[in-house]
């Protein structure tokens, strides 16, 4: 896909944009090449538009980002396109707040290929919500989620009290955000995720890892890391943060991306696949949680059974109870 046909879909098919709209861009020194897309994009459906070009090396911890909280609330549509997420962080909460939406468009990949470029971004944000619909409304009724694979991961999580969201790329109300990744999301309690995790697909910005790696979540935080080769890498990532909160299981979401692989030529892309579930270490402002930390990051693993309650939401990767109807509830969450 041609990276013009990326910042249309972005421009048009998500944010929606129309005559008289006003986009703000935000981008870093990597990808003026996506800044000037976008900008021809957003000249086309005639909306304003405004392009911030950060440090790439600055954006996880926040800093930079807090610099443009009054500028992004007065936006109609912000994009988030610097090489690593923010959509966690409080500045963005203030601009939803004040009524602006939010796309999250982490574009950091490891392939060479723009993300505007990749065909994931195809998929339809109506079939996500067909399939992420029925999983989305179970677990607004229970208060905790089991997550088991053939491999031997076997984890709880409890969302008492916590509100699920779904992410498919298009924004649809003031004061809500929204992700390239497409999702089902919810912020677990950060204090009462237990068990372990058997990991077999990516570990975010770092990539795929090369054979499954255990992981050992204790009330909340991970509290062992098996000493494998990969293990060795998440842990030096882990601790380039120096801050202990980025151990905090603070995320729990699962892919909804047909045209997506996890085949770590994107952090985004690998998360959105559908049949995959993930972790969110970290910062989950934003995302219905309350923890702040230097960053957010996530670990990905295939073919979850998932069972929320006492209903089974996903068997092996394959979502249970599809409904067609889904789409005429799009509104309610």
């Amino acid at each position: 896909m041609k990276i013009e046909e990326g910042a249309r879909i972005v421009v048009e098919d998500w944010l929606h944009a129309v005559e008289g709209n006003y986009l703000f861009f935000i981008t870093d020194e990597t990808k003026r090449r996506e800044a000037k897309a976008f900008e021809n994009a957003a000249k086309k459906v005639g909306a304003k538009y405004k392009i911030v070009e950060l440090k790439s090396d600055e954006i996880q911890g926040a800093l930079t980002i807090e610099a443009l909280r009054y500028d992004m609330a007065e936006a109609d549509a912000i994009v988030g396109a610097t090489n690593y997420s923010f959509i966690t962080t409080d500045a963005v909460y203030y601009a939803l707040s004040r009524g602006a939406q939010f796309l999250s468009m982490p574009m950091s990949t490891n392939d060479g290929r723009s993300l505007l470029e990749q065909d994931f971004l195809k998929m339809s944000p109506d079939e996500a919500s067909r399939i992420g619909m029925p999983m989305l409304w179970q677990l607004r009724e229970c208060n905790r989620i089991h997550v088991t694979t053939e491999l031997g991961t076997d984890l709880y999580f409890n969302i008492t009290d916590r509100f699920p969201g779904i992410f498919h790329g298009s924004v649809w109300q003031p004061g809500k955000c929204s992700s390239a990744s497409f999702e089902v999301y919810i912020s677990p309690i950060e204090y009462k995720t237990n068990g372990t995790l058997i990991l077999d697909g990516s570990m975010g910005y770092i990539g795929l890892v090369e054979k499954p790696l255990k992981i050992i979540i204790e009330n909340g935080y991970i509290s062992d890391i098996e000493d494998t080769p990969d293990g060795r890498k998440l842990k030096e990532y882990m601790e380039s943060f120096n801050d202990l909160e980025m151990y905090c299981a603070a995320e729990f979401g699962i892919g909804l991306n047909k045209v997506s692989e996890c085949a770590g030529r994107s952090y985004i892309e690998d998360e959105s696949t559908y049949g995959t579930f993930h972790i969110g270490f970290g910062r989950n402002l934003a995302l219905g949680g309350s923890h702040n930390a230097a960053g957010h990051f996530d670990l990905v693993t295939h073919n979850p059974t998932i069972t929320v309650g006492d209903k089974v939401i996903m068997k092996k990767g394959v979502a249970k109870g599809i409904k067609a109807d889904t789409r005429d509830r799009f509104h309610l969450f």
